[in-house]
């Protein structure tokens, strides 16, 4: 199937740059994520430690379902579904790296909101992050539903014309 947007040159690097956008966020944060480094303690140890006092201690420990390790792989799959979506422009795999980023971000964005971790993150030196966490998070969503939005809009059959196998 030819790319939805082949003759729509604004849309394709739109969707080119929100790709590289959140690919580039999310392939940086692995560096931290799997090297268990200080600040991924604090963060994944307070979301822990918030967990634990509703009774659902181990979600957040490295063996836990939702730990560093399960949550940089699911950012590494979008990040390399975005980006082999669009190297080979295939609308359908650029489609699921943003649904899948959509649904880890929307996670971290919780996390930041009604958890004790909070907008601003505390450094691993003491001080405050001035949410620039929590505005990257923000900036990852909006990229991610952006790429679905106008993706979804350009092919046939809107939504389920991302389901369709190419023929």
């Amino acid at each position: 199937m030819p790319h939805p947007l082949r003759h729509l040159r604004g849309p394709r690097v739109l969707i080119g740059a929100l790709s590289l956008f959140i690919a580039v966020i999310f392939i940086q944060s692995l560096f931290f994520k799997f090297s268990n480094s200080p600040e991924t303690q604090y963060i994944f140890g307070t979301l822990e430690a918030w967990g634990a006092s509703l009774g659902f201690s181990g979600l957040f420990v490295p063996t836990g379902i939702f730990s560093q390790y399960v949550v940089g792989s699911a950012e590494l799959l979008a990040s390399l579904l975005l980006l082999a979506g669009l190297v080979t422009q295939r609308p359908q795999l650029q489609a699921s790296g943003a649904l899948l980023a959509l649904g880890v971000i929307s996670g971290a964005i919780f996390f930041h909101l009604f958890t004790p971790l909070g907008i601003e993150v505390r450094n691993t030196d003491g001080s405050l992050d001035g949410g620039e966490l929590f505005a990257l998070a923000c900036g990852v969503w909006l990229s991610a539903a952006g790429i679905w939005v106008v993706l979804a809009r350009s092919l046939p059959g809107g939504l389920l014309g991302l389901l369709r196998r190419p023929s």
